[in-house]
Parts: structure tokens; sequence; C-alpha cells
């Protein structure tokens, strides 16, 4: 019988990725990371991912994700396609460095149920890319969607000779202490999810790249084309059914356009549901998220809220007072929900915005709807954010899109406002190390005069 404890797969894992690495080159390590790619992507393949991601997780809805699958996978593969992950990156005969492409090891890629194919298989990706093994650890509800996802990769493996010891998960059932065991034998772990499992992955002792909590807020200033922003906040909302990390939680718009964006809002398919008290009632009762609301589409989000809103209704906003544990609207709702802010003018909306990203969602991103590129500038130095997304769709531009330039990611670091290690997209990057050849070259010793001319004609001697 195979031997499939922590510890044994651990060192399949080790032993694959170490013959992985020594036999190595740029062009194997592509085609593994091509052959997970075509994996997920593959059309059939993907519906049924995607099927059964809903149908096990009672998140999101299919035709969404299969949109995510296909998407996110195949922007990472544009990102990936000439990086350099093996060998020498770089060879400066100025400085006298080479630098050469190195591994980390076994990574333990722990995942949640809103994304139970999309991150693990991009999580894979990055990892094979950089010539490393490494093993899923999925949440209880994605156990069986990473399952289907590692036999299609087999399936591709086969066909190109490559072995499948380098893309594990952790045997079910998966338990808090499997996981913590995987995190204590591997040499990296990457973790995307709830905060419990960030803080565990980051305080394992082991080398983690984590990522905060969101609950993005978005400015519509005077100057935003109303009608253009309140169709993009609507499809980022009902993405998959707001189970983003990037889906917009809350909305601040300033008086003087205050009416006419609810209005634009009611055309794009939100509804205004003046009634807080009653909504966070139905939300939270007994102080949980209603599971009948969470991730849940329109229709079914309506009934369980029993909503009377207009018929085509896609999602709610509900004008919303307060800030803080005692307004939990203000929070991360995991639903077709938006909490409706006004400010007087777009430096009391910068307030709001901030007053909100202290409270929850520190270090991840805001949005900005304006035609004024100088309030970018101010949000950017005034707000805890490591992202301003100015005039997007917040949900499809924080993690990359052909039509910005940041990396294809499903993972969005906080920096230390989030209580992160890194403050950008998850990528690659993140998923290799390297070793630097330094020679000796002629010395470059400046004159002490060309170091601190300038002061000393201020300061003096």
């Amino acid at each position: 019988m195979n031997d499939t404890s922590i510890e044994a797969i651990v060192a399949l894992a080790k032993a694959a990725q170490a013959q992985y690495e020594a036999e190595g080159s740029q062009e194997r390590y592509n085609r593994a990371a091509q052959a997970v790619a075509w994996a997920i992507m593959e059309p059939a393949r993907n519906r049924d991912l995607a099927e059964l991601a809903v149908q096990t997780t009672g998140l999101g809805n299919v035709p969404d994700k299969i949109t995510k699958n296909y998407r996110k996978t195949f922007g990472l593969m544009h990102d990936l396609k000439d990086a350099l992950t093996f060998g020498v990156m770089s060879d400066d005969p100025t400085s006298g460095i080479t630098e050469i492409a190195r591994a980390k090891g076994v990574v333990a890629a722990i995942v949640p149920s809103t994304n139970p194919a999309a991150t693990p298989a991009n999580n894979i990706i990055n990892a094979l890319k950089c010539g490393n093994a490494i093993i899923v650890a999925p949440s209880p509800k994605g156990v069986a969607c990473a399952e289907r996802l590692l036999d299609y990769i087999y399936t591709e493996f086969t066909k190109i000779g490559e072995d499948p010891n380098l893309v594990q998960m952790i045997p079910p059932p998966g338990s808090k202490e499997k996981t913590q065991a995987l995190m204590d034998a591997c040499d990296m772990i990457v973790c995307t999810g709830s905060q419990n499992n960030v803080h565990r992955a980051q305080t394992a002792g082991t080398p983690a790249v984590a990522v905060g909590a969101g609950n993005v807020t978005v400015i519509v200033d005077e100057t935003a084309d109303l009608d253009e922003a309140a169709k993009k906040i609507r499809a980022s909302k009902c993405f998959d059914n707001a189970t983003s990390c990037s889906s917009e939680n809350s909305a601040v718009v300033v008086d003087a356009v205050y009416d006419a964006f609810v209005a634009a809002m009611a055309r794009a398919g939100g509804a205004l549901v003046d009634d807080e008290d009653g909504i966070v009632a139905k939300l939270w009762p007994n102080g949980h998220l209603n599971r009948s609301v969470i991730a849940q589409d329109a229709d079914k989000m309506i009934a369980a809220l029993d909503l009377d809103v207009p018929e085509g209704t896609d999602y709610i906003a509900v004008p919303t007072r307060g800030i803080g544990p005692d307004h939990p609207l203000s929070g991360e709702k995991l639903s077709r929900v938006l909490a409706l802010y006004r400010a007087s003018d777009f430096d009391e909306a910068v307030t709001v915005t901030r007053r909100i990203q202290v409270y929850q969602g520190a270090g991840h991103s805001v949005g900005l709807h304006s035609n004024d590129d100088n309030r970018a500038r101010a949000l950017a130095t005034a707000i805890p954010t490591s992202r301003v997304i100015v005039n997007q769709a917040h949900t499809f531009a924080t993690g990359g899109a052909f039509t910005n330039g940041m990396p294809f990611s499903l993972s969005m670091g906080c920096g230390t406002w989030g209580g992160n290690s890194v403050g950008e997209n998850v990528n690659y990057r993140h998923f290799m190390q390297s070793t630097k050849i330094i020679r000796e070259i002629p010395t470059r010793e400046p004159s002490l005069d060309a170091i601190f001319a300038e002061y000393w004609d201020e300061a003096g001697r």
C-alpha cells in the first residue's frame, strides 16, 4: 500500500524536484508550465472544473468560473512566455556580476475554496516554470476540484514524459494538522485565502508569500463618466458572484453627482436599498454571514434577503452611515451587496476611503473613477494601499489584464499595511531565487567631494 503521509509525499516531491532542477532546461520548464495551463484551459476540462467547483463549494457561478480559469491562466502564460527562469538570467561586465536562476525547492500552496481550480493551477504553473515541485493544500470544499485538476495535469504530463511527483496534493481528508506538517516540511509557502490560513503560513517558520484581506473601496468623483463607472462597477461586483478579493465592497460618491450616479447604477442593474439595519440583520443572522447570500446569483441573493427590487437587479447598493465593527457593511461581504457612502467633496471621499481601508483591507487596493489624474496621485499617497485602479472594472484590473501592465495573478500582496512581506501581485519571481557570481572590477571608489560637496555647501563641514 502506498504511503500517503505528509512525510512521504514531501520526500517524493523533494526527489522529483532535485532531478527536475539537475536535469532541467528552460525548454523543459516551459513545457511543464504549458502542460498545466492546457490542463485547465482546454474547453471541456475547463467547463468540467467550473461546474465541479460550483457544485462542491456552492460559491460563484459556472460561466464566470470558466472565464476566470481561462483568462487568468492565459494571461499568466503571456507574462511567462519570454521569462528567463533557468540558467544565466543576466551577465553584466560593468558590474562583474552574473546572475544564475535557482529554484526554491518544494512549494506548499494553500488555496481557497473561492477559486479551487484557477488559484492552484496558477501556483503550479509558476512553481514549475521556476524549477520547483509543488504540493497543494486545498480547502475542504476544494478537494474534489483539486483532485480533478491534478488528474488533468497528469494526463498532460504523460504526453510530455514529465514526472507526476512534481505536482501533488495533501491526501484527503485534509486537516489543519496535515497542512501544518506540510508547511513545516516544505521549502516555501504560498498562501491565498482566509486570514487564519495566512497567519498560520506566516508563523510556520518556513519562508512564506502570503496575501492580506480584500475590502475594496472605490471613489466616484464629479469628473467621472457616471454611466461608464456604473457599468464597470456592476461588471466587477457581480463577476463570479463577488467571490474575488478584488470585488468592490464600498463606493464613496461625492455629493455633486450622488443622485446622478444612483440613477446610473439603476440603469446598470444596481438597486438602491436604503435599509442598512435591515440588510445587516439579514446578511449576518446570528453574527455570521448568511450562506444563502454569500457568492450567490442575484435571484437567490434577492430571495434570501427578502427584497422588493426592480426586475433585472444584479446587485444592491445600501447607503451606509458608519465604518467599523458596529457597521459590518463597511467590511468584506462576499456577496452582491455594495455599501454606499456619500462625501461632500473629493477630500472627504479620501478620508472615508482611508477609514474603511484602515478598518479592513489595508494594503490591498482601492478604485477611482475620475478624469483628473492628479486625484489618482493624491489617493496613492493618502491611503495605505498597494494599488489604485483608475477607471477600470476593479476585479478584472487588479489581478492583471491585457489592458494594463499588472502581472496576471489571483493573489495580491498587501505590503506591511496588510501584514505581508510583498506588496505586488504574486508572480513567478516569487517562486525563484538566484545565485550571483561576483568578479573583481576596476575600482569605482569616489572622492569625498563627489559625495558631500552639496551638503558642505549648505551645512558646512
